[in-house]
């Protein structure tokens, strides 16, 4: 059963830029609560502001007012207790698999042993232990992002915020690396905030789906996806799953079909 403590929490969100003189209002405000081991995902029209905020929970874009708390500490910066995986893989070309893995770990200063065992831990849990060797000109992309997601996990962050991470993947590959993510983040009960514009991968891998307005934007909707898991990707044709792909299509696409989807909902249970 998963803790009921907030693992994000986020009040009163606003960003505005300011450009050549003008002031441009990104989030108007966003109130959030994540409790811990929750995968949510984060859906809204192009240029809202999807990776802006999830930038500011990052720490790598100032907030213009509000607050945001990791386990109860402001957000201020950059630290270790956040992972940020992007689109594109953040790997060193010149360093193999296991030396790009173990990289964090050695700016730690960790012994040598401890990063051997803690490096081959996480290429296992990613598959990948058999290519410790090989550089990542080597690698597919979906190899690249699988070994980007150990990099970032080898610090043990408390929270994992994902920037489109599968949106440079060919279909197949992105449909691989989601059932991998999911087997990943159930071993690891990290708490995870995945950005995407696909509003099918946002339902497969969410307890939550938030939807938000086009800029200058906030909370539109919180979606509950109370879909069964495991899931596998079977689950993509079920009634269920279709109907909640449709009505956060609707709703990013500004039409109202709350109550169809509440009868739908009631029908098939």
């Amino acid at each position: 059963m998963k803790s009921m403590e907030s693992a994000i929490k986020i009040e009163g969100l606003r960003k505005v830029f300011t450009r050549k003189g003008e002031e441009i209002v990104a989030i108007k405000g966003i109130d959030l609560d994540i409790k811990e081991g929750d995968f949510v995902s984060v859906v809204g029209p192009s240029g809202c502001g999807k990776s802006t905020f999830l930038h500011i929970v990052g720490g790598f874009i100032d907030k213009t007012s509000g607050k945001v708390l990791v386990r109860g500490k402001e957000v201020d910066k950059p630290a270790p207790d956040r992972g940020m995986m992007f689109q594109e893989s953040t790997l060193f070309p010149w360093r193999k698999v296991f030396g790009n893995v173990a990289w964090g770990l050695e700016i730690q200063k960790l012994p040598k042993k401890e990063i051997q065992e803690r490096v081959e831990h996480l290429l296992k849990l990613v598959g990948l232990w058999d290519f410790k060797d090989h550089l990542p000109s080597e690698l597919s992309g979906g190899m690249k992002q699988r070994v980007s997601l150990a990099k970032v996990l080898a610090f043990n962050p408390e929270v994992l915020l994902m920037d489109e991470p599968f949106g440079a993947l060919d279909s197949q590959t992105r449909e691989i690396m989601q059932v991998e993510l999911l087997r990943i983040w159930s071993e690891s009960k990290k708490s995870v905030i995945f950005v995407t514009h696909d509003i099918e991968e946002a339902v497969y891998l969410s307890d939550y789906v938030i939807v938000l307005t086009k800029r200058p934007s906030n909370v539109k909707e919180i979606i509950k996806v109370e879909l069964p898991r495991p899931r596998d990707v079977s689950i993509r044709k079920s009634y269920e799953f279709i109907n909640y792909r449709n009505y956060i299509w609707d709703l990013l696409h500004g039409e109202e079909n709350v109550q169809s989807f509440r009868r739908g909902v009631t029908n098939a249970n």
